[in-house]
């Protein structure tokens, strides 16, 4: 009898949690309720093959004052010889 109970309880409260998780999706979604703020990291464009990379993480070369961001050594040689 008791183990009947404690199996109800445990899935009042799934059913519960899942649709607080929703209810709370859907005011995000509508922009009633502010999501956890998410640090966001700048994008910078390879400018020989257009893939979007993140500068600390990118290789790089200088024109000037320009630097420029590269997926790869493929590109930043291509770059470099034209």
């Amino acid at each position: 009898m008791v183990s009947g109970w404690i199996l109800k309880i445990i899935l009042f409260l799934i059913v519960v949690r899942i649709l607080w998780r929703f209810v709370r999706a859907v005011l995000e979604g509508a922009g009633v309720v502010r999501g956890p703020e998410k640090p966001s990291v700048k994008l910078v464009r390879d400018p020989v093959c257009g893939v979007f990379v993140v500068p600390s993480q990118a290789l790089t070369a200088r024109s000037g004052a320009v630097t420029s961001y590269f997926c790869s050594e493929k590109c930043r040689k291509a770059w470099e010889s034209r």
